[in-house]
């Protein structure tokens, strides 16, 4: 079983878009019981809800964060992960700055899909309006589907 985990700060809005759109590209695809799939927050505050932009920009992927509940890092078994996908350079670091072992397995999410990508952040649409969030989850999903051809 391939294990992917998604890190952003909150675990409110980024990482849970990606975290629901990889499995539900998964199970589209048949593959749900080949995937382990993810998230967690460096600075989450676990059992937050998804943020109600972060809800609305996935209706348009079919996909549902109405029963996401944020996880903090240290509220994950992290360390067991194949695969650790950041959506920031930040928070690449944090993960190796708490997990050093974890150093060959941590990414942000562009330079997974794409090694010569310039800028491999994915800005945070939180507390912005919802039309920054569609932008953010229409750059997400296009990068979750390269990194479920790679992975």
């Amino acid at each position: 079983m391939k294990k992917l985990m998604f890190v952003c700060t909150g675990n409110v809005c980024r990482s849970p878009m990606a975290h629901y759109y990889a499995q539900y590209k998964v199970r589209k695809q048949g593959k749900e019981e080949e995937y382990l799939i993810d998230s967690c927050g460096t600075y989450a505050q676990t059992g937050e809800s998804a943020t109600k932009n972060a809800i609305d920009a996935m209706k348009e992927y079919n996909v549902d964060l109405t029963s996401h509940r944020a996880k903090n890092i240290e509220d994950t078994d992290i360390e067991n992960y194949d695969l650790v996908i950041c959506l920031t350079n930040s928070h690449k670091i944090n993960v190796l700055t708490l997990y050093p072992k974890l150093n060959n397995k941590v990414f942000t999410l562009k330079e997974y899909v794409d090694k010569d990508t310039k800028y491999i952040d994915i800005d945070d649409p939180w507390g912005l309006n919802l039309n920054t969030y569609k932008a953010c989850a229409k750059e997400i999903t296009k990068m979750v589907d390269k990194l479920l051809e790679k992975f």
